[in-house]
């Protein structure tokens, strides 16, 4: 087991181990109810129109799971590829095993550039390693360009969603938060926010000493970092500061430059029902004479827990993720219990398997059973990642390492109802009994085929968000005699 992590990562305290108290909250507010329904619906059919127009989809998706594998499985062959390849062309390459490490490195570099304030692109991993609170900490102050991020800065919350990071907020929140922190005129008009948040942040990237970015690809056979965007804020960032600072997941390499037309492909229709973002930029080394950018860039190669990842053959699929936010769109668990619940930077099934990677079962044993495992994340993921079967594999780990902690006014424990069913199960008579007993039962709660209200703990806790279908009249071993009786 890895050792237990810091409590405090990301921008805000690890909750993972409180999902359900929190999933309860949520499921009460009709506005965050409405909020993520409207926006995980619109992303999820859009990506349904526009796969639907792509020919050979399932293709590119067995194609994209094949580099991604290729990737891992020599992974130390395309990091010294691309750290080579960056380096020829005028970049440095900073090594970060830990997110303390990976802070440290971007804050040298800021005091080497005289930078005391930086405008960040959307990235998923400064989130990760607490990177905003760190700069804060040397007085050096972050601005988030990304709309989303920037809203949710001034809001003081972390991201709800991997691709929409402002997902749980109505254009009304919007327009109250800016109202209170930017002191501009209220509007409900979402292209008259947007002009709001333009003029503010263009004051930004004009004083900023320093531009800092993620990276959604970076090629190891060009050392070329590749960022995809739709409001030009990373096109701002990587080229007018002087100095450029890109984060990047080790796992985000890909071989050739050739195999970027294969996930391009598949990321925005994945992620927003896009054909292709509005912009795509290939950052292949610093300026050079004659062009626009910095000058100077700086690649921070991050691990911060993905070498253990890698080196555990059944969860290395987990590093696989392009960070599309499909599965957490299509997923009926996050549509109703948000980002938020999760307790960490990364939510929906894939952030069920990669909060507990980094951070350890200890931290994050509830998230791998958050989820109904229909398998809907397995289907829409555009790298055919096995999420239903790697979350199975972590609650198998989960419940041989880490003790399931008793719910409040639980009276007994989950371990023991496991106990109690498999006793059951393993006897007829038994199993035969109970469910006669159960049959019997339900006529004083049962209406119309389900079960809509269960008061007794644990099995209350199944209809506070869902109906359940009440049990047939009659067992199938019951039909299956008059059957054979006919």
């Amino acid at each position: 087991m890895r050792p237990a992590p810091s409590l405090e990562m990301g921008k805000t305290r690890i909750q993972s181990g409180q999902i359900h108290e929190r999933a309860r909250q949520v499921l009460a507010d009709a506005h965050l109810q409405e909020a993520y329904r409207s926006s995980t619906l619109r992303l999820y059919t859009h990506r349904l129109q526009a796969i639907s127009e792509l020919p050979g989809f399932e293709r590119l998706r067995e194609r994209a799971y094949a580099l991604k594998r290729e990737v891992m499985e020599h992974l130390d062959y395309y990091l010294a590829q691309f750290a080579e390849n960056a380096e020829r062309r005028g970049g440095h390459i900073h090594w970060a095993a830990t997110a303390a490490e990976a802070c440290a490195v971007v804050r040298e570099i800021a005091e080497g550039a005289g930078a005391r304030e930086i405008v960040k692109a959307k990235t998923m991993v400064s989130e990760e390693i607490g990177l905003n609170r760190a700069l804060e900490a040397a007085g050096v102050r972050p601005f988030e360009t990304d709309l989303g991020e920037f809203i949710v800065q001034l809001s003081g919350e972390g991201p709800a969603h991997i691709v929409a990071p402002a997902m749980h907020m109505t254009r009304h929140d919007v327009s109250k938060l800016f109202v209170t922190h930017i002191h501009s005129e209220p509007t409900d008009v979402p292209e008259e926010l947007t002009a709001i948040a333009r003029r503010v942040l263009r004051e930004k990237f004009a004083r900023a000493g320093l531009g800092l970015s993620g990276a959604n690809f970076a090629v190891a056979e060009t050392g070329t970092i590749v960022l995809v965007e739709n409001e030009g804020n990373i096109r701002f960032s990587t080229t007018a500061p002087r100095v450029h600072v890109a984060l990047v997941g080790i796992e985000k390499l890909i071989p050739r430059l050739a195999d970027l037309a294969v996930f391009l492909r598949l990321l925005g229709r994945s992620g927003t029902g896009q054909k292709l973002t509005v912009y795509t930029s290939l950052l292949t080394g610093p300026r050079r004479p004659g062009e626009d950018g910095p000058e100077e860039l700086h690649v921070v190669l991050v691990d911060n827990g993905r070498v253990a990842t890698l080196a555990d053959s059944k969860m290395r699929e987990v590093l696989y993720c392009i960070r599309c936010g499909g599965c957490l769109n299509a997923c009926p668990v996050y549509r109703k219990i948000g980002g938020h619940a999760y307790g960490w930077v990364y939510s929906g099934p894939i952030g069920a398997l990669i909060t507990p990677q980094l951070l350890g079962l200890e931290s994050a044993r509830e998230l791998p059973f958050a989820s109904s495992l229909c398998a809907v994340c397995r289907d829409v993921c555009p790298v055919k990642i096995n999420i239903p079967d790697l979350l199975l594999q972590l609650r198998s780990q989960a419940q041989e390492q880490v003790r399931a902690p008793r719910e409040k006014g639980a009276l007994v424990s989950e371990r023991t109802l496991m106990r109690l069913w498999a006793w059951a199960m393993k006897r007829p008579w038994a199993y035969s009994l109970g469910s006669r007993l159960a049959r019997l039962g339900q006529r004083l709660i049962a209406r119309e085929g389900w079960i809509r209200r269960l008061a007794l703990y644990p099995l209350s806790g199944w209809t506070e968000g869902r109906d359940l279908p009440a049990l047939a009249p009659k067992t199938f071993r019951e039909r299956w005699k008059e059957m054979g009786k006919q």
